[in-house]
């Protein structure tokens, strides 16, 4: 049986958990983030839901290309997590998450202003002193453990 935070059930029409895809985008040793108010202001990676009949990986290059404007080369699959209910977003969902690790050698960022606020470009091993959602936290903690920055508890 499900539990459902308080209050949750009244405006919760979810019947299953969403898929989401994430990109950690990187070019010339920096981490690409956005702000977003979905994640309270929080920086976190771009990223949003897979439709269906759409693979992962053509996700997640349409939704940073609708976010961003960035266009992504070497996408690949990186880690995944399951967010269910989180306070840190706006509103009571279930996610997967599927982040990967991309490319791009573009620097600018073109803001859709609807759900994207403000967006950085900042050393991987940095942006864990942002104030970052604790989901991209653990996609950035990953990626520098598969680099050999350091080892996380």
């Amino acid at each position: 049986m499900s539990k459902f935070p308080p209050g949750a059930c009244d405006v919760m029409k979810q019947k299953y958990p969403e898929v989401s895809v994430g990109a950690l985008i990187l070019n010339k040793g920096e981490l690409f983030l956005v702000k977003s108010w979905k994640w309270g202001d929080r920086f976190t990676i771009p990223g949003g839901h897979v439709e269906l009949g759409e693979k992962m990986e053509d996700a997640v290059r349409r939704e940073v290309k609708e976010e961003v404007g960035i266009n992504l080369s070497d996408v690949k699959f990186h880690y995944v997590q399951e967010g269910i209910y989180s306070k840190e977003f706006f509103k009571p969902k279930h996610f997967i998450f599927l982040d990967f690790i991309c490319k791009t050698k573009s620097s600018k960022c073109k803001l859709d202003k609807d759900e994207i606020q403000e967006c950085i470009w900042v050393k991987p091993e940095n942006a864990l002193n942002l104030n970052i959602d604790s989901f991209t936290r653990n996609s950035i903690k990953k990626y520098l453990e598969t680099k050999g920055v350091r080892k996380w508890k």
